[in-house]
């Protein structure tokens, strides 16, 4: 991380803008406030960076002024903190009452866009919309008169999602990050949303975009390619060259100020009363705001549910919910409000008695340090949100149970199940048996797998704090943004055909290395298809035709595994690479183990009892669906780097690309296996690859293969003198000198390979043409057969005719499947 500027010699600024200052503001007197810090949330989120960074925070202060005297008292009273203010005034009800609480965050929350009321023609969409955005203005405004050159702008949540198009808008030089602290919905949700498109557009003109889980980056990924048809990447979104970086950094808490707190002489004396009160019963507790999505009543259900089932727990446990206040003056609030009280009193009614009241609920907010003692004390947490961005509750729980260890029961739709899965019972709210199951499992949870629950997750919540969420955050912008330059400039071209056969067909010796998955398989119409793990039928007597070939070696690297590689390519003369190269074949079908040498496997044997899902040799998980927890609980290993797709979840070692040195690796079997003497003078590279293992594209690259050859050599052996041997040898066989390298990504506009086509079918067609580039002249291919996309009124005849001729050439009379 990078907090100096190195031109002034001074500390860079950071400013923190949302929507409201972690400021606490009370009128004292005409031209005097009283001010208190709020702590948490942010606040604890940017500690570390803070002290790196001059850090001045922006947004509203909590309260209306309207006269200029309040409004420079208070400036100047905020500045003391680093705080700045917006003044909100008039639009204020419509755009944050409005707008943000009863359209926006609907939205964001499942719940749907909410009925407008025709009859106040004053509170429309429209109005409510246009406040929004005069509210952004403001922001912009204030940050304008406050911005120095170089300054750094993280913006904070839904509030302020015109914000980041506005600030390029002024000057697109600034760093911008922005990350949503709520759920992000599905596409099927979000675009029922008015305005969808300008909001979306708006937030991608942002340099970094962060989420607290996998799901809401994928949904938020997904919803842009469908409503705007921008291409989605492993990197984030992709448009006109532009890349908006998406990434996931999962919030934390200071976990160091409650175990502190459950050390002070007045949180302890509130346990031991705490622990007199509820002598001889369990305590489950409950904390949450009193609102819709906290699933409060569906908390009572269950519990209800539990006590009908086991009449043995009666007058052996309690709930206490804490449900603290929120938007009394909203008729649906009040409505929950007297819904959570009728359960509350029915529950109580039925099952309490005089003396003994199984809920015990309070509707207020209480004291840090009597909530650290509730923590402290609770057998059980139960937490049944509905849906929740993260739920920070179930973090302090963690941190407050160093000694009691009691046990967690998460709702599944709260982002914490996420992280917080290994250790927590996982319920569905909605269902009443599973939660009422959940308790009685928790109750009656032997202390030895509380022990291990807790351990797991107390690490991650030490771990995993806010001070390192702002850290990573800040830290990914400053890469981000200093590469993004970088990368507008080196976006792929189109891949010149007719020089790719033409070179191919005067080479002598040829190597194609091909992906399996998107590339031979047949092609995907879109990024959710199950795809079939079958060969393109296509392809079969090219592929045939190609391997059988003396001056052509085709290599096919796959993360499906040997089994399913040996029955696909089984009767083909070809090299093949399995589970992202872990596994190398030649051509008389003899596996090896190609694992690097002096590379640290010990996290291997620490995943295998995190999955219930089959487990490969190159740590790849399937179930993922089974298993929300296990990817975040893979993070915990140091040597490693967790990818993720729809079906799969894939463990790769921190500091190699499978892919990159299978290649070096299989280049060396190759030579070693022919006896190689006549060097390879071309090289076609051509798949559907991960973004971190695009160092395939790279290797053969004429500037750089020999450094390649020079790395892999070195690692293969310590005796010096033999690896200048190995590395003669290699550099002997490979002459790429004419440009006889063509690296081809599949549908990515931004990658490594120096050309891009748009789908599986453009190198179909390639194959094709390079299988019968022997039997027919360069002249054959006309200028219109130039690169271009296969539709489906494509003319094959020519081209299967070829083929055929060629397969009669090398010997192979099996019938082209078309």
């Amino acid at each position: 991380m990078v907090s100096y500027d190195e031109s002034c010699s001074k500390r860079q600024r950071l400013l923190v803008v949302a929507n409201r200052l972690p400021v606490s503001a009370k009128r004292t007197g005409e031209n005097s406030w009283s001010l208190e810090m709020s702590p948490g949330g942010l606040v604890s989120g940017l500690l570390g960076v803070a002290a790196e960074f001059e850090t001045k925070w922006v947004g509203w202060p909590g309260v209306d002024v309207y006269d200029v005297v309040g409004k420079n008292a208070l400036s100047k009273s905020l500045a003391d903190m680093k705080c700045i203010p917006v003044f909100l005034e008039e639009v204020f009800d419509q755009y944050y009452n409005g707008y943000c609480n009863g359209i926006l965050w609907p939205i964001l929350h499942h719940m749907g866009l909410p009925q407008e009321d025709h009859n106040d023609t004053n509170k429309t969409y429209q109005t409510q919309y246009d406040a929004y955005k005069k509210a952004n203005r403001k922001f912009l405004d204030v940050i304008i008169e406050n911005y120095e050159e170089g300054d750094i702008v993280w913006i904070h949540d839904y509030h302020l999602l015109f914000l980041p198009q506005y600030l390029k808008e002024y000057n697109n030089k600034i760093k911008i990050g922005w990350f949503l602290h709520s759920p992000f919905p599905s596409s099927e949700v979000f675009k029922t949303l008015p305005s969808r498109s300008e909001l979306l557009r708006s937030v991608l003109t942002a340099d970094l975009l962060g989420f607290h889980t996998y799901d809401f980056a994928s949904h938020f990924v997904r919803t842009c390619t469908r409503i705007l048809g921008v291409e989605g990447t492993h990197e984030g979104i992709v448009d006109h060259g532009k890349v908006t970086r998406v990434a996931v950094f999962p919030i934390g808490i200071d976990p160091n100020r409650f175990i502190k707190a459950c050390e002070l002489p007045e949180v302890r004396q509130q346990m031991t009363e705490l622990k007199k009160r509820f002598a001889g019963k369990r305590v489950i507790l409950g904390v949450d705001r009193l609102d819709m999505i906290k699933g409060i009543p569906q908390k009572f259900l269950g519990f209800e549910k539990f006590l009908e089932e086991n009449m043995d727990w009666r007058d052996k446990v309690v709930l206490v919910q804490i449900a603290v206040p929120t938007r009394n003056n909203v008729p649906e609030y009040q409505k929950l409000k007297s819904q959570v009280h009728g359960l509350a009193g029915r529950i109580n009614g039925r099952f309490g008695s005089v003396s003994s009241l199984p809920i015990h609920h309070l509707d207020c907010s209480v004291d840090f340090n009597f909530l650290c003692a509730l923590y402290a004390i609770a057998d059980v947490m139960l937490v049944t949100s509905l849906r929740d961005g993260m739920n920070l509750v179930s973090y302090e729980f963690i941190a407050c149970q160093e000694a009691k260890k009691g046990v967690l029961v998460l709702s599944e739709f709260a982002g914490a199940a996420q992280s917080l899965g290994a250790g927590a019972i996982l319920v569905n709210p909605w269902d009443v048996t599973e939660v009422s199951s959940a308790i009685k499992e928790a109750l009656n949870m032997p202390a030895e797998e509380r022990d291990e629950r807790h351990r797991l997750n107390f690490q991650y919540v030490k771990t995993h704090s806010a001070k390192k969420w702002g850290d990573d955050f800040i830290s990914e912008l400053h890469d981000t943004f200093t590469e993004s330059d970088m990368k507008i400039k080196k976006i792929p071209v189109g891949l010149p055909q007719q020089d790719v056969i033409q070179r191919y067909s005067k080479s002598n010796n040829r190597l194609l290395i091909l992906g399996f998955f998107g590339t031979l398989t047949e092609p995907m119409n879109n990024q959710n298809e199950e795809l079939d793990l079958k060969l393109n039928p296509e392809l079969k007597g090219t592929l045939k035709a190609l391997c059988n070939d003396p001056k052509t070696t085709v290599v096919v690297l796959s993360r499906s595994g040997k089994n399913i590689l040996d029955k696909i390519f089984g009767e083909y003369n070809i090299w093949l690479a399995a589970e992202n190269g872990m596994f190398l074949r030649d051509t008389t079908g003899e596996w090896v183990t190609n694992i690097p040498e002096n590379m640290n496997l010990d996290w291997v044997d620490g995943t295998k009892m995190l999955s219930l899902g089959e487990h490969k040799q190159e740590t790849c998980y399937n179930t993922y669906g089974q298993d929300q927890f296990l990817m975040h609980q893979l993070m915990l290993f140091e040597e490693t780097i967790l990818l993720k797709s729809m079906r799969w979840v894939r463990l790769r070692y921190k500091y190699t690309s499978f892919e990159g040195v299978a290649v070096g690796r299989i280049w060396e079997e190759i030579v070693r296996k022919k006896s190689m003497t006549t060097p390879v003078d071309y090289v076609f590279c051509s798949g559907y690859f991960l973004e971190k293992d695009e160092d395939i594209y790279t290797f053969f690259k004429p500037e750089v293969v020999s450094s390649k050859l020079s790395h892999e050599t070195r690692s293969k052996s310590s005796a010096s003198n033999h690896s200048i041997k190995k590395k003669n040898l290699l550099s002997n066989v490979l002459d790429l000198k004419k440009g006889n390298y063509f690296s081809v990504a599949i549908g990515q506009a931004h990658t490594k390979a120096r050309h891009v086509v748009d789908s599986s079918h453009d190198v179909v067609d390639l194959l094709h043409k390079l299988a019968v580039a022997d039997t027919t002249t360069s002249d054959s291919f006309s200028e219109s057969e130039d690169y271009q996309t296969r539709n489906a009124n494509a003319d094959w005849k020519p081209w299967i005719n070829y083929v055929k001729i060629r397969e009669l050439a090398v010997g192979d009379t099996e019938p082209v499947d078309i």
